[in-house]
């Protein structure tokens, strides 16, 4: 499958236009995410129609806790990712190349059935990165609200505002993982920048997506009660004062092995925090 977001170079390279890294990518290889191949010129989404995990999920463990509660939905992922996060835990299928693990042969229209065979109300892109396979993505949410069904993103917010607006119209609710309110800390633990990630919860809230946030809070990376607190002060000096904000406890995972797990009063001081700064609904995870 031909990718949507890219540029051909004059010298046989191709630059991805999908996420702020702007990859530059020689034939034969892929960018960061492992799923986009320059061949001969033209980028390829290699995990197009391949989910490697298919799951039905309570809606609560996105964690969505004030878009339908009570429901399920059709959980999907496919291989890939354009962070590089030290503590990933779904590093397995997140930091790996699609031809590394086992996956399914699902076109859009198998997926909606899929989802309509198990009476799931909505479709969660989960588990790994979505937006890269977007163009995925796009095919099975116009099919699936075409059917009635939600479409719901799990993801990291990093993507540039193009391909953002393209899933849009189709997307009806989100949980993005907000991973510090530092951009030093996005760069050294995560591989990316802080300011796309804004610009899509923005862009995300101003179109009317239903948005809870979710924080992971890391001992001794991103526990500085002062950082939470600026970043709770931009939610709600943004209108995200209604958006729930999940604060979720840290165990040991993949490069980052290393830390202990976050202690239970961190958390409740950092909803303290997020509450007396105008945050409505708070709530900590993973405990």
């Amino acid at each position: 499958m031909e990718c949507r977001y890219y540029q051909k170079l004059d010298d046989g390279r191709v630059e991805c236009l999908l996420c702020p890294h702007h990859c530059r990518i020689s034939d034969g290889k892929t960018g960061i995410c492992h799923s986009r191949r320059n061949h001969s010129g033209i980028l390829i989404s290699e995990v197009y129609a391949k989910p490697c995990a298919l799951a039905i999920d309570p809606i609560e463990k996105k964690p969505l806790y004030h878009f339908h509660p009570g429901t399920t939905c059709l959980s999907i992922a496919c291989t890939g990712c354009n962070f590089r996060c030290l503590n990933c835990q779904n590093h397995d299928i997140s930091q790996v190349s699609p031809s590394d693990v086992n996956h399914y042969h699902l076109s859009p229209e198998e997926v909606v059935g899929l989802c309509q065979k198990h009476h799931c109300p909505g479709i969660a892109y989960t588990y790994t990165e979505p937006f890269t396979y977007i163009e995925y993505i796009i095919d099975c949410a116009r099919l699936a609200h075409e059917a009635g069904l939600w479409n719901i993103l799990v993801t990291a917010g990093y993507v540039c505002q193009e391909p953002l607006n393209d899933l849009l119209p189709y997307l009806d609710a989100a949980n993005i993982d907000l991973k510090s309110f530092s951009d030093d800390i996005y760069h050294q633990v995560s591989g990316g920048h802080l300011q796309p990630v804004l610009d899509t919860i923005l862009t995300m809230h101003n179109a009317g997506v239903w948005i809870e946030l979710t924080n992971l809070v890391i001992p001794g990376i991103n526990d500085d009660m002062n950082m939470i607190r600026q970043m709770c002060r931009w939610l709600v000096s943004n209108g995200l004062s209604d958006a729930p904000l999940h604060f979720s406890r840290f165990f040991p995972r993949f490069k980052m092995q290393d830390k202990s797990p976050t202690s239970i009063q961190t958390l409740q001081a950092a909803k303290q925090v997020a509450e007396e700064e105008g945050i409505k609904h708070v709530y900590l995870g993973n405990v």
